[in-house]
């Protein structure tokens, strides 16, 4: 066909693109959340006691499903220990159900596990009291309790990503619980001090921090924690921060394909992840800061929780699967390693997966490698 012949259909599919573009960008700019695919699987509100409730996810209809552009056949046959999966506190649960076409929790139902879902809530400035030990002694307990009365089996298999790993492995440490199973961290950062930027001027500031306390009553616990409390945007800002080119190119590359409604929906979910974040409540911004910052308590394996509580992590033998991002700034691969020389399980293995914080977890390659990985790992650990 001569090249002028082409040219009206060519004109054509630019005038159409150009009328998708236009109507896309109004439709965003007047109800963002239409473009939002996150949090669609159906499951059903096991348990709710104030901030925190406990999610079954009902089994996959499906017979097959396509997990990025791969199909994976559903599983009848279920494994027997079931799978809770713990978030981090700042990023919504949502992450675990990101996209239909890339998400764990569908993932992990079509390789034949049952998936239960902790949701620690959305905090307000009245749970500024919340600290480790809430989240770790109590919350989880009690969260893991109602799942066994729900699945009535006492083995459990605990999943958790970057801070939610930490909450696992304290909640091990803490209760000796011998009925977990198993233990998957991804992106979780042991050795604060190994945290890129922030782990240098926490490493620093170990002599600093040695004087104030030896000669002065300074105290962060003793601060009110109302006053420490973090607001989601403020972790919004920080997380963008870490990688500003990126943030930049990302919104780039939607005005260059606003008028692919399909790629709309992917950018949109992701941004509700990285846009909608929680708070952190004061007592956790405290405990933080100190024990598993300036002290670096996790390091080495032993966390206080107060009132003579503690997380020996040296005692925990639950197998352990430590997955970390190969190009993660935030949580470096040093970071989340240490976990294999504190926790005391005899069968621990630690993996490296392609991408950064977020993409270790949930992006393009995620399904293949660090789904995978973790759903081979639980395999022949769950019967």
């Amino acid at each position: 066909m001569p090249l002028t012949d082409r040219i009206p259909d060519r004109l054509a599919q630019q005038a159409e693109r150009a009328t998708l573009w236009l109507t896309h960008a109004v439709e965003r700019l007047s109800d963002a959340d239409r473009f939002v695919a996150s949090d669609q699987t159906p499951y059903d509100l096991i348990h709710r006691n104030g901030l925190l409730s406990v999610r079954r996810y009902r089994p996959l209809l499906e017979t097959e499903i396509l997990v990025g552009e791969q199909t994976l056949p559903v599983r009848r046959k279920r494994h027997r220990v079931p799978i809770v999966l713990v978030p981090p506190l700042a990023a919504d649960p949502l992450n675990f159900d990101l996209l239909p076409q890339r998400s764990l929790v569908r993932f992990l139902l079509a390789r034949g596990y049952k998936v239960y879902l902790v949701d620690f809530g959305s905090p307000e400035s009245a749970d500024s009291h919340l600290g480790l030990a809430d989240y770790t002694t109590r919350m989880l307990p009690e969260a893991l309790a109602k799942v066994r009365r729900d699945s009535r089996i006492q083995p459990l298999s605990l999943f958790g990503y970057c801070m939610g790993g930490l909450f696992c492995l304290i909640y091990a440490g803490w209760s000796h619980d011998r009925q977990i199973r198993n233990i998957v961290t991804i992106a979780s950062p042991i050795d604060a001090h190994q945290v890129g930027v922030a782990g240098q001027l926490l490493a620093a500031m170990r002599g600093p921090i040695k004087l104030v306390r030896r000669y002065t009553a300074f105290r962060i616990h003793k601060l009110d924690p109302a006053r420490l409390n973090v607001p989601g945007w403020v972790s919004s800002l920080a997380f963008k921060l870490t990688n500003p080119l990126g943030t930049l190119t990302s919104y780039v590359d939607l005005l260059m394909n606003l008028w692919d409604r399909d790629y709309v929906v992917q950018h949109q979910s992701m941004a509700a992840w990285f846009n909608d974040m929680h708070a952190y409540p004061g007592g956790i911004v405290q405990d933080f800061v100190v024990r598993v910052g300036l002290d670096n308590a996790l390091s080495k394996g032993r966390v206080p929780l107060g009132k003579d509580q503690e997380a020996l992590l040296d005692r925990i033998d639950a197998s352990l699967l430590a997955i970390a991002g190969s190009s993660d700034k935030i949580v470096t691969v040093e970071a989340a390693r240490k976990v294999m020389d504190i926790v005391g399980s005899s069968d621990k293995q630690f993996e490296l997966a392609p991408g950064g914080h977020a993409g270790v977890f949930a992006g393009s390659k995620a399904p293949a490698t660090t789904w995978t990985l973790a759903a081979d790992f639980l395999s022949t650990r769950s019967k």
